[in-house]
């Protein structure tokens, strides 16, 4: 049975959400008649030819499909499988071939797209066999024929899938990058900046972080007049019963020959820019399977280096369109400040006059560019929500001198080798806001003020800033050549977007003012914590590096949990503990880190023993904190045997302890809620009593407590100070980094009172 080519049918096509109106103008160029849109779907009439073409030629669809039936109030298996039974497949299905369901969607009684595919085909199956057509083979992976069934709020459609596999599915991009585009979305990007007008005019399109080239590639593409799956073997209308093999292959070999006639008359000049060798690697080999290789010049250059090519002259006019990094975690945030303020400099240098569309699911790094958006379109990339910004470069300087150019032949075709890079140039420093500014210059202030005590002291990690300026409510502290940012959370009063945006200047300056590589910043949020949040892993990069705190070596790691491993307002604590341990028993309860110990443990002293404790317990629920206190045992040269390392909750501990210790530190948590807890909770505020009592029962005659904690508005239980010698020395355990938050942490000294 073979249709005529004329007639018209109803199809639907899908796409992303985002893109419908597109593609409602897509269709209507190849000749359909668009009817209805829906979510990510247009419907739309057309003969089977036209049809055919859409497959062939659409570059926005994931799929083309010839509708058989639509009915509505459809929510139960047995109503589900009833409406697939009423169509006559016979039409539409040969004798002998093999068929798979595709479905999507769901009700109330069919919850998996499995079940819902199984009882559709049960379905087709049951009308074949009473027409008397033997019953079908199913084949998911290469199947003749695929049904197309979808149910959305009791709406069935079902239907023929013209297309097969979906039709952003190109062919050419095995080799993906680390954040491909899938096709279709990386067309829709280029209708929406207005490439193909463009490309007619002979425009030239720039990516300057062109990863696996997607974006260049369906820009050739265009500009060729080249069909998107014109490689395509098979569609999936080729395993239907009324195929129009003859308008196929006329179909077919008209695409071929614009695609040859295109490729000849093409001479828009395309760019792509990446610094990654992988991603330049595989933008070449997607070129070569795309079958236009010629059409793009690829180079190895970060943005930094980012020229206008020798070969376009002052005077040509073109779109630089790319897809930058989001910064989906806040950690990334610090790099892509830095990246967008450099794309937004560079482009302005190189690139007047042009146009330049950059697509971000977080738009508030567009500001970073420097340039304001004329239009914005929302489209997503997969979960995210994204915007296409659309920005028009401002002239060049009225002195007419010509933009910077890449020297002439340094650009290579997809085919050819990759020339020798250009010496990076730096980028021109971006332009700063007023309260970025004045944030920078208090970044200054704050270094000149520490710069002589941390030269006279040797201190390596340390506090700069925190929240010196309301606005910029931060805490940024320097390991060596890290730096560790902390945003105190918003209150709900302040509007987030305005938050987000200081955060962005702020980190706009850090690498500046404190000459730091921004991949050495890292960025969390601090908020209120329940229990042991501030204990919870953060991330699972396992990056740690080694710092020096006097004598003491000390593992650090900024990104994995919410604190560092090493609390930087407790060092002159740390100093005071080396002090009093020397030839002591030491005893560090919620020893975290041990960061205590080891400097109990060294002493006074240049890296020996000689000249610190005696021994000591450290004690501690987590094993994970263990394990890292361990390590820094090891990094010290510790005798495990002398320095022993404990597990347990430190009431319990102390309830069963029997050895007594001449200096005992106890710097619990203000809450902590751990199921590990014999009383399944501490809160310092009402437990310190019960606590600082069971520390001083194992406290050797004579001996030292020093008790801290970092509760805000703590206030020590008054009869503590009748049973023991007490002496508040919070004031003298702050270092010239930390003065300005005197409530930071409370520290006691507390001792058995001498017998009358």
């Amino acid at each position: 049975m073979q249709a005529q080519t004329h007639p018209a049918f109803t199809f639907l096509a899908t796409c992303p959400t985002g893109m419908e109106l597109l593609l409602v103008d897509e269709l209507a160029a190849l000749g359909a008649t668009p009817g209805k849109t829906t979510v990510s779907g247009v419907h739309f009439e057309a003969s089977v030819a036209v049809a055919y073409r859409a497959c062939l030629w659409s570059r926005l669809a994931n799929r083309i499909v010839l509708c058989l039936a639509r009915e509505d109030g459809i929510e139960t298996p047995e109503q589900l499988r009833a409406a697939s039974a009423a169509i006559d497949w016979r039409h539409h299905l040969l004798p002998g071939r093999t068929l798979a369901v595709g479905f999507n969607g769901r009700s109330d009684a069919i919850r998996h797209t499995g079940f819902g595919a199984q009882v559709v085909k049960d379905g087709v199956v049951d009308r074949l066999q009473a027409d008397g057509q033997e019953r079908p083979d199913v084949d998911p992976q290469q199947p003749d024929l695929v049904i197309y069934a979808s149910l959305h709020r009791g709406r069935l459609t079902l239907g023929i899938d013209f297309s097969g596999e979906s039709l952003h599915r190109r062919g050419y991009r095995r080799d993906v990058g680390h954040a491909p585009l899938k096709e279709n979305l990386a067309a829709a990007l280029l209708i929406r900046s207005g490439w193909p007008e463009l490309a007619k005019q002979g425009a030239a399109l720039v990516d300057p972080l062109c990863g696996a080239g997607t974006l260049l590639i369906e820009g050739a593409m265009m500009a060729a007049d080249r069909a998107p799956n014109l490689q395509r073997e098979r569609f999936g209308f080729h395993g239907w019963a009324n195929h129009d093999a003859d308008a196929w292959r006329e179909l077919k070999r008209e695409a071929e020959a614009r695609a040859s006639i295109g490729r000849k008359r093409c001479r828009n000049r395309i760019y792509g820019f990446d610094r990654s060798p992988p991603a330049l690697a595989a933008a070449k080999a997607n070129a070569m399977r795309a079958g236009i290789p010629a059409l793009i010049q690829l180079e190895g250059a970060g943005l930094g280096e980012l020229r206008r090519p020798a070969e376009l002259d002052a005077t040509a006019n073109g779109l630089i369109l790319t897809n930058p990094p989001y910064g989906e975690r806040l950690g990334e945030l610090p790099e892509l400040v830095g990246l967008y303020a450099t794309l937004g400099e560079r482009v302005k240098e190189a690139f007047p006059g042009w146009h330049l569309a950059v697509f971000t699911a977080n738009p508030d790094l567009g500001h970073r560019l420097g340039m304001r958006a004329y239009k914005h379109y929302s489209l997503r990339n997969g979960p995210l929500n994204a915007r296409l910004l659309l920005i028009q470069v401002p002239g060049s300087e009225a002195s007419g001198s010509a933009p910077e150019s890449m020297p002439r032949g340094q650009a290579a075709d997809a085919r050819g080798k990759r020339p020798e890079p250009s010496a990076p140039a730096a980028p021109p420093p971006p332009v700063r806001s007023e309260g970025a500014q004045m944030f920078a210059n208090r970044l200054e202030k704050n270094q000149r003020r520490l710069r002589k005590w941390l030269k006279r002291s040797g201190v390596s990690c340390y506090r700069l800033y925190d929240a010196d300026m309301p606005e910029y409510a931060l805490a940024i502290d320097v390991y060596g050549d890290h730096v560790h940012v902390q945003e105190y959370a918003a209150p709900r009063s302040v509007n987030a977007a305005q938050a987000q945006r200081r955060l962005h200047d702020a980190l706009s300056v850090i690498p500046d003012a404190l000459e730091v590589d921004p991949a050495k910043i890292v960025i969390k949020r601090r908020e209120r914590q329940s229990g042991r949040g501030q204990y919870q892993r953060q991330d699972s990069r396992g990056e740690r590096f080694e710092v020096q705190e006097g004598p003491a070596r000390l593992w650090v790691n900024l990104r994995d949990y919410l604190d560092t491993g090493l609390f930087l307002d407790h060092r002159p604590v740390r100093r005071r503990l080396a002090e009093l341990a020397a030839g002591k028993r030491f005893l560090n309860l919620f020893c975290y880190t041990a960061t205590a110990t080891v400097h109990a443990a060294l002493g006074s002293g240049k890296g020996t023993e000689t000249s610190g404790a005696s021994d000591s317990v450290s004690v501690d629920m987590s094993n994970t904190y263990l394990d890292w206190a361990q390590d820094n045992f090891a990094l010290n040269g510790l005798d495990p045997r002398r320095h022993r390392l404990v597990r347990d909750d430190c009431f319990r501990w102390l309830e069963t302890a029997t050895s007594q210790f001449d200096v005992i530190f106890m710097d619990p948590p203000t809450f902590s809620n751990s199921k590990k807890m014999t009383d399944n909770t501490l809160d310092v505020q009402r437990d310190h009593g019960r606590l600082v009592r069971l520390a001083m029962a194992r406290l050797a005659p004579g001996g030292t407590l020093i008790f801290s904690n970092n509760q805000r508005r703590f206030v020590l239980d008054a009869d503590l100070a009748e049973e023991f010698a007490v002496d508040n020395i919070s004031a003298d355990t702050f270092d010239p980094d930390f003065q300005r938050r005197p409530d930071l942490h409370h520290c006691f000294v507390i001792s058995h009172r001498e017998s009358k």
